[in-house]
């Protein structure tokens, strides 16, 4: 046994409260070395420590280095002591510590998880168990209102846009198109910037008080916002607080008054006088864009606006929530603060972070409550395209759920392509692999973003190209078939709730047939007493180019919820046929009672 591969710590994610009585613990070790490990527990200030409980941890899966066991322990009294006894598949044994592996049962150096405190647990929105997010780039969805239409670099509503570019899409062509929204089953919307600004993107904010009148007025939005809520749904806003634009008031008046301006220290690193925007003397977004001055947000007047600019909108506009842009180049004590302000004015508000890497420093449960999961993404791109086997896929998949404590977990925004990215269909190279990709997508844990357009299969290279115009009046530019398996997997996340949180098992993941097959099920692998017997789904997708058959571990005749969508095949009792590229959902006949009823 590698006892150097074992490891834990009575922290995140690897030790976190699931309720006020009880404990998730979670041990990494090397692939194929443990035959089994369990958790000896008891309160901190009992004695002796043989009196306390033991209880079998369950392996997980692995991720091809590791493999993760976990268990849920139960504490009365909400304090705890715990070791973990790890027996190797060659017969040797080892307790785990705070000090690591010794040979004998420890007296010290026991795991301590002081106190379950109330305050301190860490639980997403109840609203978002069944929601499934739309985003939409508002210069691009609709045109409600030729009013507003900008005189400057018009684009012709479905010609290919540039940087530059305006078609005239506004907060009253979002309204106009709500029943859409709604009909397709989205429960939440979320517009990229909004805010006064000279791009058609606005991520240079000009004024974060005052809509763009492009997009229609503060009181249009208080409306959209309104009207969202009345159709059931959420409504999120991004948030650019990484930097502004160069014509915010600010910025102009360390223009116009140098060092002697209040606002200096509200930017980052002026690297001289007077500040140039034709010079860029200036830090900035990424590298050198003058029009996107980086901001010091660990100025405490800079601050305060930026807490308030947070605020004023749930107030006086009662968003649900908001992205943050460029989330992981701003300062944890800034989140950390926004955080207790948006909590404080809206208790059930969610905020997501934009970070496409690594995100665990900001998913403690003291900033964001979830950020976009371009970790996910970046797996199902490598397998669609053919750049990994289903294999590694799979592996992938069981690391990025066990990044996270299980709670985080539930608010990952799974996407397949954003304002940032090559639309799916064109980036796998057709409408099959886009329809696998939605399946994954909308089968996954957490929360499923659809990005305008995708579902209706609409392609796109990469900026600007991804934020070409929806083809409201072209229906020869939208795929029915697609936008048919969109409405019924967002409809399979109602009827399944248990879809964002519930337990994923791995039953195939064959590298020469190219075939993924796993059951999600109702209960958290976390849930304190799970039980042995539940149905779930069964998610089939063949990502190849010829018929398959696949034996379905179930105890009863399965239903496919897709039947009659694209790229479906056939089930008969627990064996089903799949074409080449097919997907399949299948389900015991009385969890399909539920989807037919």
């Amino acid at each position: 046994m590698q006892l150097s591969a074992l490891v834990h710590s009575s922290r995140i994610p690897f030790a976190y409260p699931v309720d006020e009585h009880h404990l998730r613990l979670v041990l990494k070790a090397a692939v194929g070395d443990l035959a089994a490990a369990t958790c000896v527990h008891g309160d901190r200030y009992a004695w002796p420590h043989d009196t306390d409980d033991a209880k079998a941890m369950e392996r997980l899966g692995d991720d091809g280095v590791h493999e993760y066991w976990g268990v849920t322990i139960p504490s009365v009294t909400r304090r705890i002591r715990y070791t973990i006894y790890v027996e190797g598949i060659d017969g040797t044994y080892a307790w785990l510590t705070e000090q690591g592996p010794v040979s004998r049962r420890p007296k010290n150096f026991t795991f301590q998880y002081a106190y379950i405190h109330r305050a301190d647990m860490f639980k997403q929105p109840e609203w978002l168990r069944t929601a499934v997010f739309y985003q939409i780039f508002p210069d691009r969805f609709f045109n409600g209102d030729p009013k507003n239409d900008p005189r400057r670099n018009k684009l012709k509503w479905g010609e290919k846009p540039n940087r530059e570019s305006q078609a005239g899409g506004d907060l009253a062509g979002i309204r106009e198109k709500l029943d859409y929204v709604k009909d397709l089953g989205i429960e939440g919307i979320y517009l990229t910037p909004i805010f006064k600004a000279p791009t058609n993107h606005k991520y240079d904010t000009t004024d974060y008080y005052k809509i763009d009148p492009a997009f229609g007025t503060n009181e249009e939005f208080k409306a959209l916002v309104a009207d969202v809520h009345a159709k059931g749904m959420r409504f999120l806003l991004d948030a650019v607080f990484n930097h502004s634009g160069k014509e915010w008031f600010a910025f102009k008046d360390v223009i116009k008054k140098g060092p002697a301006s209040k606002y200096a220290d509200w930017f980052y690193n002026l690297y001289a006088f007077p500040v140039s925007p034709e010079e860029c003397n200036y830090e900035t977004f990424a590298n050198r864009v003058v029009s996107m001055p980086k901001l010091n947000t660990a100025n405490p007047g800079l601050q305060k606006y930026l807490l308030d600019v947070a605020t004023y909108w749930i107030r006086e506009a009662d968003i649900d929530g908001w992205r943050l842009d460029v989330a992981n180049e701003v300062n944890h004590g800034f989140w950390r603060a926004f955080r207790d302000a948006v909590k404080g004015a809206k208790q059930d508000a969610w905020i997501l972070g934009e970070i496409w890497h690594d995100a665990t420093d900001w998913l403690q449960g003291d900033q964001y409550d979830a950020v976009m999961n371009y970790p996910w993404r970046d797996a199902t791109l490598m397998w669609m395209k053919g750049e990994i086997d289903v294999v590694e896929y799979d592996r992938l998949l069981t690391r990025i759920r066990f990044t996270h404590m299980h709670e985080i977990m539930k608010g990952q925004l799974s996407l397949l392509g954003s304002h940032d990215t090559t639309r799916i269909l064109t980036e796998l190279g057709g409408r099959q692999k886009a329809a696998q990709a939605a399946v994954l997508c909308l089968t996954n844990h957490g929360v499923p973003l659809v990005y305008y357009g995708d579902e209706i299969a609409m392609p796109g290279e990469n900026d600007p190209d991804c934020r070409r115009c929806y083809p409201w009046h072209d229906e020869a530019q939208q795929d029915k078939e697609m936008l048919s398996l969109y409405k019924r997997l967002i409809a399979l996340r109602k009827v399944f709730p248990w879809l964002n949180d519930g337990a994923w098992e791995t039953f195939i993941a064959d590298p020469v047939t190219n075939v993924l097959g796993f059951r999600r099920l109702p209960t958290p692998v976390v849930a304190p007493e799970r039980p042995m017997d539940e149905e779930g789904v069964y998610v089939v997708i063949n990502n190849s180019g010829r018929n398959v058959t696949v034996d379905v571990p179930a105890d009863t005749d399965l239903v496919d919820l897709l039947a009659g969508e694209m790229q479906t095949g056939t089930v008969t009792g627990t064996v089903l046929e799949l074409p080449a590229r097919g997907i399949a959902v299948l389900a015991p006949k009385a969890l399909a009672s539920l989807v037919e009823g």
